[in-house]
């Protein structure tokens, strides 16, 4: 029988592995948890006296709000500690401060120390942050950890809490009154060598930000004209040559520069794009012939197109692998994928089809796939032509992988997973940067290369399709009932929060390839199951750290769910730690 997940209850994050033979337990509460990570669950550093790995190798954030972090410790027998940090950036954070001595005996009752985590307000900044706390017990065996040592008999156990803490700058400092001091003229010369002193520096440092400010902004003026000067060759060129901006066969050793959600190619400002034609808010129903003129510009002749196999079949659309042929050089010929509708279809289908085909078109980015070219003939049936990605469709391609499983070439490793995710992320935090929401982001809508390189497409055909996983909730309309958010079930109120939520059940369908989250629940009680704060439960062989991030994304409250950028930041990091392992 499946177990669900339920938010209310505590829930302990825990990876067995022998490191301090005393019974020690340390821990942040929930309500700890509940700031950093948005879950009410307690997270285990040591267990009786059982160190959780993953817990170490994991970076949280501390939000900028947040002074001071709290953890719950106690020992069952003595147990010597010795506390040290280390900060990266001295200038925004003066070194932390705690309400215990550095060095004593972890205390036989459970209770609560308090790191201060003092920002300087001088400038703006995610600080790294290092606590290193010392563990010795009486012990002649031996102990495995992070780091142990022995010595004089005694086993030392090192254990290294990692956070990031986020720094804003100050406009006006406190730094108290620089007069002379009533304890006579020592004070008063005191006084004024350190406002002396803090005047130089503070001189400095607006230079050196000035210079920098200047430098920024003569490297984004050559990189935005660089931009428009190579936009404009795009127009001018033909169709083939417009798609080789897009880099669809990048060599892997540069995906680590792609998952950056703040590169210029990534993060480009809006007024970079004058081809975009189909605005966030313009996806109203059309009729035929408006729905065409959107496109004629796009439009090649029906000659061109050749179609091939048939890629995925529906009630009443296809996708095909089809064949695009040069209008200037007929040699030169252009894979694509071509979806179109059969005789059956309603104009309505058609229209609706031409119109979702155009919501990523005008936007550029290596995680999305939006149209080349369209064929609007009189009389024929619309296609819509789309760069071939030549694995296809991603949710197939997951099933794929989980059905041959053994002796399967295709086989994905959990680092494969996460990179996909981290593509995922990095297209959505494009899309949220342009202010697009998606609506119905989901392993369907997503296509994949041999290279696993990932795009992001637009929902054309996909309730066609894939009609499992749309629902009617007695509306007449057919939605992803078990990829919204709650207040998308409820309010039909769309975001980029809610493309948050969706994100984290698209994470569910990579960890467990492909499989239909939500299954056995019936789509009219979703609604009810959420707000009673059930989730889809933990996949086997998922890590605490990866389930940690889904569980986030679902949060009711919509501003309490991680923006795009901050995932790929987590899942890039994530990534990281488990290539370290292998």
């Amino acid at each position: 029988m499946v177990t669900h997940l339920h938010l209310l209850p505590a829930v302990s994050l825990l990876l067995a592995v022998l490191a301090v033979e005393s019974s020690v337990n340390i821990f942040m509460s929930e309500d700890e948890v509940k700031k950093l990570l948005g879950l009410k669950a307690q997270l285990y550093y040591v267990r009786d006296g059982v160190v959780c790995q993953n817990a170490f190798s994991f970076v949280l954030p501390v939000p900028g709000d947040m002074g001071s972090l709290h953890f719950t410790w106690h020992a069952s027998t003595p147990v010597e500690y010795r506390l040290g940090f280390q900060v990266d950036d001295p200038i925004a954070m003066d070194p932390p401060t705690v309400n215990v001595t550095w060095n004593g005996e972890v205390p036989r009752l459970p209770s609560v120390f308090r790191v201060n985590l003092p920002c300087t307000g001088r400038v703006e900044s995610d600080v790294a942050l290092l606590m290193q706390l010392n563990l010795t017990a009486t012990s002649t065996a031996t102990a495995t950890s992070t780091a142990t040592a022995t010595a004089a008999g005694k086993n030392v156990t090192t254990l290294n809490f990692k956070r990031r803490k986020s720094c804003s700058r100050q406009a006006d400092l406190d730094e108290g009154p620089l007069g002379p001091s009533t304890d006579g003229h020592g004070g008063a010369t005191v006084a004024v060598a350190a406002a002396a002193a803090a005047t130089t520096s503070t001189r400095v440092f607006y230079i050196s930000v000035g210079v920098c400010c200047a430098v920024i902004f003569l490297v984004a003026l050559v990189l935005a004209l660089l931009h428009i000067h190579s936009m404009k060759k795009v127009e001018e060129d033909s169709l083939f040559d417009s798609e080789s901006t897009q880099g669809l066969s990048q060599p892997s050793t540069q995906t680590t520069q792609c998952l950056r959600a703040d590169t210029p190619n990534n993060a480009a400002p809006i007024t970079n794009y004058p081809s975009l034609k189909i605005e966030k808010n313009d996806l109203k129903p059309l009729n035929l012939p408006e729905a065409k003129s959107r496109v004629r510009d796009i439009a090649v002749a029906r000659e061109r197109v050749t179609l091939k196999q048939v890629l995925q079949e529906g009630t009443f659309g296809r996708i095909y692998h089809g064949v695009l042929v040069d209008e200037k050089d007929p040699k030169v010929e252009k894979e694509v994928f071509v979806k179109t509708v059969n005789e059956h279809a309603s104009e309505v289908q058609v229209v609706l089809m031409l119109t979702e085909s155009c919501k990523l078109r005008g936007l550029h980015h290596r995680n999305l796939l939006p149209i080349c070219a369209v064929c609007v003939d009189e009389g024929e049936r619309p296609l819509v032509l789309l760069p071939l990605m030549s694995w296809g469709n991603l949710k197939l391609f997951l099933r794929q992988c989980k059905l041959a499983e053994a002796n399967n070439p295709q086989s994905l490793s959990q680092q494969d997973l996460v990179n996909i995710a981290i593509q995922i992320a990095c297209g959505m935090s494009y899309l949220t940067k342009r202010e697009v929401v998606h609506r119905d982001l989901a392993a369907r809508n997503c296509v994949i290369d041999e290279g696993l390189h990932v795009k992001i497409t637009d929902t054309a055909l996909a309730r066609d399709l894939f009609p499992m996983d749309y629902h009617c909730l007695g509306d007449n309309v057919n939605r992803p009932v078990r990829w919204m958010a709650l207040e998308g079930l409820l309010h039909h109120d769309f975001s980029p929060a809610s493309d948050v939520w969706a994100f984290g059940v698209t994470l569910w369908e990579l960890m467990t390839l492909g499989q239909t989250p939500y299954a056995e629940i019936d789509p009219f009680e979703m609604a009810a199951y959420l707000k009673d704060g059930f989730r889809i439960p933990q996949p086997c062989n998922c890590p605490d750290e990866l389930f940690a991030v889904m569980a986030c994304c679902w949060a009711l409250d919509p501003e309490e769910r991680p923006k795009f950028t901050q995932l790929v930041q987590c899942l890039t990091e994530f990534h990281a730690a488990l290539t370290a392992y292998v």
